[in-house]
């Protein structure tokens, strides 16, 4: 039998990794089998390891495109150990940044089981604002300004983000966005006041489902009215939301749909829908199963059936900045009848390429990001109402100005990506990463390596881990 599931078996192409227990670099080949792509490695102390990371349509190898890599502006470190031990970045790096992550706080006022950060309540960490400019500069320094995520922990729980945000506007960075829980949101509009007045362009929901039995599940708290009041409270004072559901199989997976109709019926404030697929940080005493994570493509196939083919695979792309396999991207206008248009025509094809290769990548999606993500601008709203006489490809709309109006004002932005952990982790796709943190000695760290920790839990860049 296993013979025969050998011969099965097409080794579609050759990579490097990391060993899940003990991080040492070690080849690995992406293989074939069936509909599945799996990644194997094997580590001559710890043994081998094999992992899903593709699954089903759209292919493998049809989602690609051609991208022509961009070195970083300023690198701040040489190569010396290889990939991914000398980040900051390093000449071997193939994209340019389009955001910046900023942790100016480890501090949370959740404890959720599902995290990217190591919160610790009892050992407070908090940048002052002399650090935090010092880091402002030296993105500028370094090819900005990019586009920057305030994080943490839970950023909102300092009082002077505001001042935070001024700062940076005034150093000539442009567009800042707050990845949170929305607690503080909800219960302080008057803070929110004070963001919006100090220039935050964006909130970064963390907004997992449509039932508190999932936030129960992920977040330990039944959240789904809080949510509900940050986002009327970010509507009221125009910042612009896109919602983040962290994708777990068997929790919310089912509830994609019901996510994106919740954010048509919320547009324009709210700007995108950010699907992330769990993936797997901190202390894990067994290896977690292919069960227990959900794919890109799995991901692309539920938001078509859940939508009812309203938003179809064939309406998504692979990325232009970061690796073709990170993530998908689609782009769809809500017309006066409620019902959503792609701006895409449909990819009939089996390959995903675009004929011309891609390149600035990322200054590319910087710019889309900073414009789509932002508040509508009200002057530019359009009022919900039926327009006689549909005209073609305009859906019905009276002309083709009022649809190019919609077009700036009631557009949503759906896209997903798959953050890597240290059984997926792929070195060409973190080559060409263009999300990019912070990190010690005021370096710039992939943000897949900067959260990449063993099975122990232990970090190669995170601090305090």
């Amino acid at each position: 039998m296993d013979d025969i599931e050998k011969k099965e078996e097409i080794v579609l192409s050759t990579t490097q990794s990391v060993c899940p227990e003990c991080l040492a670099r070690i080849p690995a080949t992406r293989v074939a089998k069936g509909n599945q792509v799996f990644l194997r490695k094997h580590c001559p102390e710890h043994g081998e390891y094999q992992v899903c990371i593709w699954e089903g349509e759209p292919s493998y190898l049809g989602w690609a495109n051609a991208q022509i890599p961009t070195s970083p502006e300023v690198c701040a470190t040489e190569v010396s150990q290889g990939c991914p031990f000398d980040c900051g970045l390093c000449p071997e790096h193939r994209q340019q940044t389009c955001c910046v992550l900023l942790e100016v706080t480890n501090q949370c006022n959740l404890h959720c089981p599902v995290c990217f950060a190591a919160t610790s309540p009892a050992a407070k960490e908090e940048p002052g604002l002399d650090v935090i400019e010092g880091w402002y500069r030296m993105l500028m320094n370094s090819g900005g300004p990019y586009n920057i995520q305030l994080s943490g922990g839970e950023p909102t729980v300092r009082d002077d983000l505001p001042e935070i945000i001024a700062l940076g506007k005034k150093l000539g960075l442009v567009f800042f966005q707050v990845n949170t829980n929305g607690l503080r949101l909800a219960t302080d509009e008057q803070y929110v006041s004070r963001l919006k007045a100090a220039g935050l362009n964006c909130v970064f929901l963390q907004f997992d489902g449509m039932s508190d039995d999932v936030y129960l599940k992920l977040r330990g708290k039944a959240l789904l009215d809080i949510k509900k009041k940050a986002i009327e409270v970010c509507t009221a004072h125009e910042i612009g939301v896109v919602l983040v559901p962290t994708l777990v199989p068997g929790v919310n997976d089912s509830q994609i749909g019901d996510i994106l109709n919740f954010a048509i019926s919320k547009m324009p404030a709210v700007r995108g829908v950010h699907f992330q697929p769990v993936s797997y940080f901190g202390r894990y005493p067994e290896d977690p199963k292919d069960t227990d994570r959900i794919t890109l493509p799995q991901v692309l196939r539920e938001i078509e059936k859940q939508t009812a083919g309203q938003m179809k695979i064939a309406h998504f792309r692979p990325p232009g900045g970061e690796h073709y396999h990170c993530s998908f991207h689609g782009n769809f206008v809500l017309m006066p009848g409620g019902h959503v248009k792609p701006l895409v025509q449909e990819n009939t094809s089996a390959c995903c390429c675009q004929s011309e290769p891609i390149t600035d990548g990322a200054k590319r999606a910087r710019k889309f990001v900073a414009r789509q993500w932002s508040s509508a601008h009200s002057e530019a709203n359009i009022q919900r109402k039926e327009q006689p006489g549909p005209q073609a490809g305009m859906g019905n709309v009276a002309s083709l100005d009022e649809f190019l109006e919609r077009v700036s004002t009631y557009k949503l932005a759906v896209s997903g990506m798959a953050f890597q952990d240290a059984w997926t982790l792929d070195l060409d796709r973190l080559k060409q990463c263009f999300i990019h943190v912070v990190g010690p000695d005021n370096k710039l760290i992939p943000f897949c390596a900067y959260n990449l920790t063993n099975r122990q839990g232990q970090a190669l860049y995170r601090r305090g881990q």
